[in-house]
């Protein structure tokens, strides 16, 4: 496959070489608790279930669907970005339903990228941010993954020096995997600086209700004319723990939205309809289901902060996403992130991901979802300190993994 030009550009996955690892660890009888992939283990709402059951296997739904979303999904959408953000989103025209956050960065990426078009992603981020756009022919530069003045110096760097200039800027916020949220007034600036250098931002908020410090995440389209450079992607993953269901959006502007419906009714006929439908009915309903999951995974968010740090490894809490970005401990860090995280499936039991997995500039860290309970979570920090008590003595012959100088 190498051969291949598209898979030419892409580096080895390093999460599967973990996930090779895990599942060879598990095949030999190991307990593994698994806070690698932030795959959510609580179960869809209820009224979502019951909705998919109601109007699945009628011949009305088993057929194709549209590629763009069905029309009442796209009204459901519209209407929660009024109640949650109080932005008004015309449902034609500026949304669209994607098969999962991930696969509308990808197609976004397909529609708007010429073969060396300069795209500006932060360092670390999730890997489609970067990897979407190198698929696609373009080329990646890098800035600070978090919402800070760097952030800006950077971008002024990347505008000034790219050639050809960059057509684009993407953000994550709340981030993963650093966990970091921005403020309004931080996507205030970033919508001036777009506008001034006539560049889009793609903006993923894909952990927008999964926050813990009654503190909001806001939406870039919250600022005024956000909608004349901005397109933002969520997802129903992780709000009504829907992973496996794949559904999110597209909304905001409808220059980039049209590109990228155009794009996609070459590529897929949307998702099965009855999908659709229950995703409406998650969008529509109570948000109990919503404040539950926050609660879950803050309790899960303590338990890990208190049980690593009486293990031996200090947690930076997190205020938002299921998920903590997690300093690798000085003892280990000459080792590299995916080294450490073999080794914690190999002497701790516990499986993590390995930062340099989000770009270079993460490989002093790995990132652990909360996607466990929290007796498992506890049983992870007692696994991490056995391994931290006794690696001194059983290291020895670990050498030969230090980075060359």
């Amino acid at each position: 496959m190498s051969d291949f030009h598209r898979v030419r550009r892409l580096p080895p996955y390093v999460f599967e070489q973990v996930n090779r690892l895990k599942a060879a660890a598990r095949n030999a009888g190991a307990d593994i608790v698994d806070l690698g992939m932030g795959n959510p283990d609580l179960p869809a709402p209820k009224h979502v279930i019951d909705k998919l059951v109601e109007t699945a296997g009628k011949p009305r739904t088993d057929r194709y669907s549209a590629s763009k979303g069905i029309a009442g999904l796209r009204r459901a959408q519209a209407n929660y970005y009024e109640r949650r953000f109080g932005v008004k989103l015309n449902p034609d025209t500026q949304v669209v339903v994607t098969l999962g956050s991930k696969e509308g960065f990808a197609n976004m990426a397909q529609a708007i990228t010429a073969p060396g078009d300069v795209v500006i992603v932060p360092n670390p981020s999730y890997p489609i941010h970067a990897f979407g756009f190198l698929m696609a022919g373009g080329v990646v530069r890098s800035v600070p993954a978090d919402p800070t003045p760097d952030f800006f110096v950077a971008l002024e760097r990347a505008i000034q020096h790219s050639i050809p200039k960059p057509i684009a800027v993407v953000c994550c916020y709340p981030s993963n995997p650093t966990a970091k949220i921005a403020s309004l007034d931080f996507y205030r600036d970033l919508v001036a600086f777009a506008k001034k250098h006539e560049i889009f931002v793609l903006s993923d908020l894909a952990y927008a209700e999964v926050y813990f410090d009654d503190n909001p995440p806001p939406s870039i389209l919250q600022v005024p004319g956000a909608n004349d450079v901005s397109v933002e992607f969520t997802s129903m993953s992780k709000t009504f723990s829907m992973a496996g269901w794949r559904i999110g959006f597209a909304v905001g502007n409808e220059r980039l939205l049209a590109a990228l419906a155009r794009v996609k009714s070459y590529l897929d006929y949307g998702a099965y309809t009855p999908i659709q439908v229950a995703a409406a009915a998650a969008l529509n309903g109570p948000d109990d289901c919503i404040k539950e999951m926050r609660a879950i995974y803050k309790r899960r968010r303590d338990v890990l902060v208190e049980s690593f740090a009486a293990a031996g490894w200090e947690i930076p809490t997190p205020e938002a996403t299921m998920f903590a970005w997690v300093p690798v401990p000085e003892k280990f860090r000459h080792l590299g992130s995916l080294e450490f995280s073999k080794l914690l499936i190999e002497k701790a039991d516990v499986a993590v991901a390995p930062g340099i997995g989000f770009g270079e500039h993460g490989d002093d860290f790995v990132r652990l979802a909360i996607v466990e309970n929290e007796q498992r979570i506890r049983q992870a920090a007692r696994g991490i300190r056995r391994f931290f008590d006794t690696a001194d003595e059983t290291l020895h012959n670990v050498v030969q993994l230090k980075k060359p100088a």
